[in-house]
């Protein structure tokens, strides 16, 4: 998979809040959590799913506003109902996604892509 291909797919994913359809986009050992963290409290794809579930449970929605490709990497806004914006940069391998980092704005999550 390449970031390229998969943007259009993780869009799909998350404004669905298709868990089956983003499961198929992860890396089985897909690991999420804050930036710079050694031990990311999601570290495999189930984790991540269940996540989300119980994001949605409780009642928490987002609305993805960017998916920007960079290299291997996407940069990926959502809105949360509570109106803030929050960024993610999910990195691409070659069975999916397999690194995702929050961030509270977009310019900390850019200067992790490089830019």
């Amino acid at each position: 998979m390449t970031a390229a291909s998969i943007a259009p797919l993780v869009r799909s994913a998350l404004d669905r809040a298709d868990l089956e359809e983003l499961g198929a986009l992860l890396s089985p050992d897909v690991q999420w959590g804050s930036p710079d963290d050694p031990s990311p409290s999601c570290r495999n794809g189930s984790q991540v799913l269940r996540w989300f579930a119980q994001g949605r449970a409780a009642g928490r929605r987002a609305t993805v506003t960017d998916v920007e490709v960079h290299g291997n990497a996407l940069l990926v806004g959502v809105r949360l109902e509570t109106g803030e914006q929050r960024w993610q940069v999910m990195r691409v391998g070659p069975d999916g996604v397999n690194d995702i980092r929050g961030y509270d704005d977009r310019s900390a999550a850019a200067s992790n892509l490089g830019f």
